[in-house]
């Protein structure tokens, strides 16, 4: 696999004590911490994204806080891209676009959280910029949602995106399965 990593949003805020903590946050780190591994033993380019709230009234991911940085288990080495975004869209007044097309990789893998907002957002934008996307949906998360007074399950939207970006937007695969194309 001639491949990217993009590593969305696996910030402190998102964990057990932050501002607003997904479900399975910690499973789906464990998963990107492999995929993370795996990126740089084969020394193939990774960019971690990195959400600073600008918008009036943000809750989470404030800057200065413990809460906006990426978490111990994911965490950025040297000569590792971070990406500092503001939109759900990673692209969106970022310089992705340009770190990826100088990687001349054909393919982005995407992780991280929230599914149901940056990560699809990313893989959406990243489609529409022409890369063949994968999207490793156990290395995902996010909470539950209120519409119309009906709670949806975290379980149920993660589901719901993934159905949604697997045509014709990427390949939803697991860690296992993702780890077996880049062996």
């Amino acid at each position: 696999m001639n491949a990217s990593l993009i590593l969305v949003d696996l910030q402190n805020d998102y964990f057990v004590g932050g501002k607003m903590e997904l479900v399975h946050i910690k499973q789906a780190a464990e998963n990107a911490q492999q995929l993370l591994r795996t990126f740089r033993s084969k020394n193939l380019p990774i960019i971690h994204i990195q959400h600073i709230s600008a918008r009036p009234g943000a809750t989470f991911f404030l800057p200065n806080t413990k809460g906006v940085e990426i978490n111990e288990m994911v965490s950025p080495i040297k000569g590792e891209k971070v990406v500092n975004k503001s939109y759900p869209n990673s692209f969106r007044e970022t310089e992705l676009l340009e770190i990826l097309k100088k990687t001349e990789k054909d393919t982005v893998v995407i992780c991280g959280a929230m599914s149901h907002m940056c990560v699809d957002a990313t893989t959406r934008a990243a489609f529409d910029y022409g890369f063949n996307c994968v999207v490793v949906e156990d290395a995902c998360a996010t909470r539950d949602l209120v519409f119309k007074d009906k709670t949806v399950k975290a379980s149920d939207v993660h589901a719901s995106f993934m159905a949604a970006l697997s045509v014709p937007y990427a390949q939803v695969l697991t860690t296992k399965q993702t780890l077996k194309k880049l062996a």
